[in-house]
């Protein structure tokens, strides 16, 4: 596929392994996923669990080049793989915005606000 003009591959092994997440989903990406699906946001299609290289994105707006990212506790332990993954997404083309869980629980319409912002700069 081709991002920003630059084509990247993706194993086969992480198009399954994302196949496989998208039906176990934890509840805070369920319930961002239930408002970006079926061009929810100002018409914007994502994809859930999307696999691009050797990374699979949560959500993944194609039109926008717009990544989504739902961090649990396991995030504050890879600081370092997540800022590299993120570099490599952003010589591609992509942004990425990250948001916790407890954000995605306790202020979801500030994320979805957020995610709107975004996309209105696209």
């Amino acid at each position: 596929m081709l991002y920003n003009g630059i084509k990247v591959n993706t194993p086969k092994y992480v198009i399954e392994l994302a196949r496989q997440n998208r039906q176990n989903l934890t509840v805070s990406e369920q319930t961002i996923w239930s408002q970006l699906r079926n061009k929810q946001l100002k018409d914007y299609k994502f994809r859930c669990q999307h696999p691009i290289y050797r990374y699979i994105l949560d959500f993944y707006c194609h039109k926008a080049y717009l990544a989504i990212e739902i961090d649990g506790n396991i995030h504050k332990e890879r600081v370092d793989y997540d800022s590299y993954r993120d570099k490599f997404l952003e010589d591609i083309g992509i942004t990425t915005l990250r948001f916790s869980v407890e954000e995605v629980m306790s202020k979801n319409s500030s994320v979805i606000n957020k995610i709107l912002t975004v996309l209105s700069t696209k």
